[in-house]
């Protein structure tokens, strides 16, 4: 797995800016690169990409620059679940709960924080699956994993990437998770969908990648989910993992 250190350079305790990231404005980005084609998205292709990656590098891995430089980073991992449904594969994702105190409503991959009885991210992963949505380690084969992540937030992140055949029951924790719902692995996979929007804040400029995502047929809010920050940007990098 690489692991990519924080490279940390404010020297001084930072405020966090408060905004909503779908009022922001969307940055125009240079040439578009393509969709992925349909041999690409199948479970075959990507689990021998994830096992016998070819040179690539991730367009992006560390936020920490967001960090005040006296936090210590706090390692979890979580998982990119995809799903094996017949019409092709989706990623699974929850919103998360409004009341949490980290990371409040927004959309993100089943995970957490490691524990010190977890043997590795991988065990960290799984265990945080079954905690949050319902979904046993009997229902996942892990196939490998995507750069860390260091998030603006102070979690260093291990994405374990693992397919899961449809015959498995959620039972979400209503305490951390407000709804699961997939995405279709072709749609999160064509640049068309992604976004860079743009906050900038006292002397700083951030800009992230979004993935407004709408369920086909579903008009109300509840088939909207705003895909941004560390999810998008570890989905970016799947991206560039599998065109490359």
């Amino acid at each position: 797995m690489c692991v990519f250190r924080p490279q940390l350079i404010h020297s001084h305790p930072m405020r966090r800016p408060v905004f909503d990231p779908e009022q922001l404005p969307v940055v125009p980005t240079e040439a578009s690169l393509p969709a992925l084609g349909v041999t690409r998205l199948t479970a075959e292709f990507v689990r021998e990409r994830l096992q016998m990656p070819p040179d690539w590098q991730p367009e992006q891995t560390d936020e920490s620059r967001l960090i005040d430089a006296s936090l210590k980073l706090r390692e979890a991992a979580v998982l990119v679940p995809l799903v094996q449904r017949e019409a092709g594969l989706t990623v699974l994702l929850t919103q998360r709960n409004a009341s949490l105190s980290q990371h409040a409503g927004q959309v993100s991959f089943p995970g957490g924080g490691r524990e010190d009885f977890d043997r590795d991210m991988v065990d960290t992963a799984l265990r945080e699956t079954m905690e949050e949505v319902g979904i046993s380690a009997d229902h996942i084969e892990v196939i490998g994993s995507l750069p860390d992540y260091i998030t603006g937030t102070g979690f260093h992140v291990s994405p374990i990437v693992g397919l899961l055949v449809p015959d498995f029951t959620l039972q979400p924790d209503p305490s951390e998770v407000a709804e699961v719902f997939e995405v279709p692995l072709a749609f999160l996979m064509d640049p068309a969908n992604h976004e860079v929007r743009e906050l900038r804040w006292e002397d700083r400029v951030r800009r992230f990648y979004a993935m407004p995502y709408r369920r086909s047929g579903q008009e109300s809010d509840s088939g909207h989910h705003f895909i941004w920050g560390a999810t998008a940007g570890m989905l970016r990098n799947l991206y560039h993992l599998l065109a490359a």
